[in-house]
């Protein structure tokens, strides 16, 4: 995935864009030429929590962005995030480490409304407040 400006989409922004907040205008404004993303773990965290009268609008959300692919690469390079900063004492989650590696295995940026949750330095985090 190259040529483009990649933006893999977190799923507490995808959230907030289902929701009609901040996020949604944010997506609707993207540059010319940027691409949101997403990746599987964002599919099933939303399938997870989708509300009822969501589905039609979670179905139209998912359907128009593109997936970011997740391989034994990027699982491998979420592995060595969690063993990394667990022998610091730090504890990252499962779900935010794969999201991570979707994105810079695309070289994408992350948006996401939880910088915090994404120490990795070889991931570029662009944070969009949420809520």
């Amino acid at each position: 995935m190259t040529g483009q400006l990649w933006l893999l989409l977190d799923t507490t922004v995808l959230i907030d864009a289902l929701r009609g907040r901040a996020a949604a205008g944010r997506l609707r404004d993207l540059r010319h030429g940027e691409v949101p993303l997403i990746c599987a773990v964002n599919v099933e965290e939303i399938a997870r929590g989708v509300r009822g009268g969501e589905e039609a609008a979670v179905g139209r959300l998912l359907n128009a962005l593109r997936i970011a692919p997740l391989g034994r690469a990027e699982g491998e390079l979420a592995g060595r995030w969690r063993r990394e900063h667990a022998a610091r004492g730090v504890t990252l989650a499962q779900a935010d480490c794969l999201i991570a590696a979707a994105a810079v295995g695309v070289g994408a940026r992350l948006a996401t409304g939880n910088p915090k949750d994404f120490p990795m330095p070889e991931l570029s985090v662009e944070h969009w407040p949420i809520g």
